[in-house]
């Protein structure tokens, strides 16, 4: 299968750092990854004084904005702002339970990728826990579609993602990607690709108090004529849908467990996505929760169904 199917949970080994700015505040912010016990999750925990303490778990009940990026929690009160990189990492990386303290509700940006945080799991280590790890299987396909953009979950026999994007942008165009997620293929060739934008909507965004931190060093812009003005150009030359990719993989990774499963986009975005995974998992005849098991010493892994309790991650 493309993901490694554990069958215990992890956790990191050790506590470790990081310190960005956020973009849209373009404020300086820390946020450091905490060992957990099992069953924890991904949970945030605002450690500004003004949050108080406040803990925001990481699943798809608490999405709140989803225009600009994906927010975690009232986006008038407590939240967290630009997970979906972050989560991207923890989810790829095979990262099941960490307690993400930050002292800004938004995430830093770093370099507009997700490798930072790849880079900060590998320094910390992932060490086995005790407890089993479940996963939701497909099991049968489920389609959402919003105007010319659609989404859906297929079975599969693993973790796969199938992203095609289209932009009337000559230095976008249509672009579409592939791949059977794993940690070494995400760390290769999906973790680098930054976030993008066209430098007529950031000047509006400026002017409207927002990406105040976005910059050349955070983000491949694409000027008034139509080509990439960052003097080093891209990382892959289809940047711009390994992205959109990324950014699924963040947002679907709020599902509380891990895919067995195809999603399919196109012209897909944060709103797309979370309308995609509430549509799957409010269809309970869609999918089913598994743990892997091995029998038999020297035997390959099995999957085999469990009662999942009422009030799980993944029932909205």
């Amino acid at each position: 299968m493309g993901i490694d199917l554990l069958e215990f949970q992890t956790t990191l080994s050790s506590a470790v750092s990081l310190k960005g700015i956020g973009v849209h505040s373009g404020k300086s912010v820390t946020v450091t990854f905490q060992p957990a016990e099992a069953d924890t999750g991904v949970i945030f925990q605002r450690v500004d004084q003004d949050a108080q303490g406040r803990l925001i778990p990481a699943l798809a009940s608490e999405v709140g904005e989803t225009d600009l990026s994906t927010s975690l929690g009232n986006p008038a009160g407590d939240h967290v702002a630009t997970v979906e990189h972050l989560m991207a990492a923890v989810a790829a990386m095979g990262v099941d339970n960490v307690l993400v303290e930050i002292d800004s509700p938004e995430v830093p940006i770093m370099d507009g990728s997700a490798s930072a945080f790849v880079e900060a799991f590998t320094q910390a280590g992932i060490r086995q826990l005790s407890a089993k790890r479940r996963y939701i299987r497909i099991l049968k396909p489920v389609r959402i579609d919003s105007g010319s953009s659609w989404a859906e979950f297929r079975p599969h026999d693993g973790t796969r993602f199938e992203v095609e994007i289209d932009f009337d942008s000559p230095a976008i165009g249509r672009q579409a990607f592939a791949a059977d997620l794993d940690a070494e293929c995400f760390s290769k060739e999906i973790a680098r690709a930054r976030t993008f934008g066209f430098i007529k909507d950031v000047e509006r965004l400026w002017a409207a108090g927002y990406a105040l931190g976005s910059s050349l060093e955070n983000s491949v812009v694409i000027g008034e004529d139509n080509k990439v003005i960052n003097m080093e150009g891209l990382r892959y030359p289809n940047e711009f849908v390994r992205h959109k990719m990324l950014d699924a993989i963040g947002d679907l990774a709020l599902a509380g467990a891990r895919f067995i499963g195809c999603f399919r986009s196109y012209r897909g975005g944060h709103r797309l996505n979370a309308a995609a995974l509430r549509h799957l998992l409010t269809d309970r005849s869609a999918f089913q929760i598994v743990e892997t098991t091995r029998r038999e010493r020297g035997r390959a892994a099995e999957m085999i169904a469990v009662n999942a309790p009422v009030f799980a991650p993944w029932v909205l």
